[in-house]
């Protein structure tokens, strides 16, 4: 019996990820799908060009050989190649091409470094009166992409931070915006990817800057008269790395100072990495003209991360720092804090001190008691917003569901339950409450409670459901 193509093409993997790195298989094979299976060719679709060429110059001699190991010596792959998924028909626009199976790599152009940055170009990093160094990176060695814990809230912003750092300036991330909230790794992630370009690649000129700090150089220099030092000194660079650029709100000579550095990096092939707090579109203060470019290359957000991601970034910490913690404790900081990596970290660092000043061994009465006001401090009261997040979790729908029309089963369990603990847990009316779930009125969130505590009653297992959710709201 005939194999099919997707048989083909699991074989092929099973004997791929025993030969690669767990993240290498997942960012680079995950995503590939099988297509067809004509004769002696096998076609396989990627997700852009790029992911096509990043296999064709680090995986193509293991794909040739797996591939003829399934198929025989005649086998072959092919490449089915999204090129626009903003196709009016539906379907993305794709493109094919062969596997060149020579294994022969591409090099990337080396951008010569100006010989006299140091001599005729003045660093803004450097204090007026001191003697010049070479170029700092301003980057702190910590933050690594070792450090840095995948999840589902943070796996594309770090498979493209990845490759990034693999090949500057040579990929269509480019540039590559990193946004999300206050405290979910953005600074990480990014100081992450220069830390491995300087790794892996020395005699790249990398610099990572905070956008105020950027500002505040800028302002220097129009009082010093020294904007052509300040330019040039920025233009020179491989690399630049740029937090937190929402703080250009509002200041439209420093935007249009940025424009021109971005495009004379861009158009030589420079690698430009951007993090914000909001996504580009929702930048206000911020010339339309600076932020069609923050759109060319690849935006990608971190969210909150979820349980299991929040333990394993605790455990990692722990592990880093070589001490260990109960499991219970773990949990319980992990349960309570959700919503900030920063605050988890510290709540954590908090928790130790207390354990060593007061000579006490960590246990969960002691992380209750020495994280009280922490906790309260970071989660504030219980809000319906908190609530339909926390339910949604528990019972792995997505938040946007809660609020829509849908009838479906999960779909309506999670919203009466939403409905039932926004009633008893907040001070919400019952009209509010039905506007927050989807603009229902008073009558529907009445109905619900009353659904929720019939099958309290009755149900044994739907009891715990909503047990197990009122403890992970009322710990403390």
């Amino acid at each position: 019996m005939q194999k099919t193509c997707t048989e083909v093409w699991n074989n092929c993997l099973q004997i791929i990820k025993d030969n690669i790195p767990v993240q290498s298989f997942k960012t680079w094979f995950e995503p590939i799908s099988a297509l067809k299976l004509e004769g002696n060719i096998l076609t396989v679709q990627v997700p852009s060009l790029f992911f096509y060429e990043w296999l064709e110059e680090h995986y193509v001699g293991l794909l040739r050989k797996t591939v003829k190991q399934q198929m025989g010596e005649e086998g072959r792959l092919e490449y089915n190649i999204v090129v626009d998924k903003s196709s009016n028909s539906g379907s993305p626009y794709t493109t094919s091409m062969p596997s060149n199976g020579n294994g022969s790599a591409s090099k990337t152009q080396s951008m010569p470094v100006p010989v006299s940055i140091n001599k005729d170009i003045k660093n803004p990093f450097i204090i007026p009166g001191l003697k010049k160094l070479n170029v700092d990176p301003q980057l702190n060695s910590q933050y690594t992409f070792e450090s840095y814990v995948e999840g589902d809230c943070n796996r594309l912003a770090r498979s493209a931070g990845f490759a990034v750092a693999a090949k500057p300036g040579a990929t269509s991330f480019n540039p590559l915006m990193i946004y999300g909230a206050v405290g979910l790794g953005k600074t990480h992630l990014v100081q992450a990817i220069g830390n491995e370009i300087r790794r892996t690649l020395p005699d790249k000129l990398v610099i990572y800057v905070s956008c105020e700090k950027f500002c505040q150089q800028f302002v220097e220099s129009l009082k010093n008269n020294t904007i052509n030092d300040f330019v040039n000194f920025y233009q020179a660079m491989d690399v630049i790395i740029m937090d937190d650029v929402h703080n250009f709100a509002g200041k439209e000579k420093t935007q249009d100072i940025f424009f021109h550095i971005f495009n004379h990096l861009h158009q030589s092939g420079k690698q430009i990495i951007i993090t914000s707090d909001k996504a580009p579109k929702d930048l206000s203060g911020v010339e339309e003209r600076l932020l069609s470019r923050f759109k060319w290359g690849l935006s990608a957000d971190l969210q909150i991360p979820d349980l299991e991601t929040r333990i394993a970034i605790l455990r990692k910490k722990m592990y880093a720092d070589g001490i260990e913690l109960p499991s219970d404790v773990v949990e319980y900081v992990a349960n309570n804090i959700d919503n900030n990596v920063r605050e988890l970290e510290g709540a954590m660092v908090s928790l130790l001190a207390q354990s060593t000043l007061n000579k006490k061994d960590i246990d969960l009465g002691l992380a209750k008691s020495m994280l009280k006001n922490f906790i309260k401090n970071t989660t504030k009261e219980i809000s319906m917003d908190y609530i339909q997040k926390l339910v949604c979790e528990y019972f792995e729908v997505p938040v946007e569901m809660v609020k829509s029309p849908t009838r479906k089963r999960e779909i309506v369990q999670a919203r009466q339950i939403s409905m039932y603990l926004s009633k008893s847990l907040t001070k919400s009316s019952l009209k509010s409450i039905g506007a927050f779930y989807g603009g229902r009125d008073h009558s529907t969130v009445i109905y619900a409670c009353q659904t929720v505590e019939d099958l309290i009653d009755t149900d044994k297992k739907f009891k715990g459901y909503v047990t197990d959710i009122q403890k992970k709201l009322k710990m403390s």
